[in-house]
């Protein structure tokens, strides 16, 4: 995969403030706010910095934590996961592995087949439908 390189004037030329905060500088949204919370069409999501495939409609659910829900990505390689020890908490982060943006954390409370809930933010990811 191509990775992308911009500087950040570039990427806060490109982005919105709301996608800037979360995406480069690892801000999250207000749970229950995102456009894609209670989202339900049939697609794909993809980073919205870089346009790299992320998540499939039909893996998407309603886990009640505020932000959209995954059990699983596309493809592993589209997605970096880093351990993330900030805010007296032990979490998996995961980013974009094109881009390098931050999209959420991965937790091992989603459903089977995965286990997986892949916790995203709404302003890092735009649908295709």
């Amino acid at each position: 995969m191509d990775k992308i390189t911009k500087t950040e004037e570039e990427w806060k030329k490109q982005l919105s403030p709301e996608q800037y905060h979360i995406l480069r500088e690892k801000g999250t949204e207000r749970p229950f706010t995102g456009k894609y919370y209670l989202h339900k069409e049939k697609g794909v999501y993809v980073c919205a910095a870089c346009g790299n495939e992320l998540f499939k409609s039909d893996t998407k659910f309603d886990a009640g934590c505020g932000w959209p829900s995954f059990s699983d990505v596309i493809d592993k390689s589209k997605v970096v996961f880093t351990r993330d020890t900030s805010h007296g908490m032990i979490r998996t982060e995961i980013t974009c592995a094109k881009c390098g943006g931050h999209l959420g954390h991965v937790f091992d409370d989603g459903p089977e087949p995965t286990g997986l809930r892949y916790c995203i933010n709404s302003a890092s990811i735009e649908f295709e439908k």
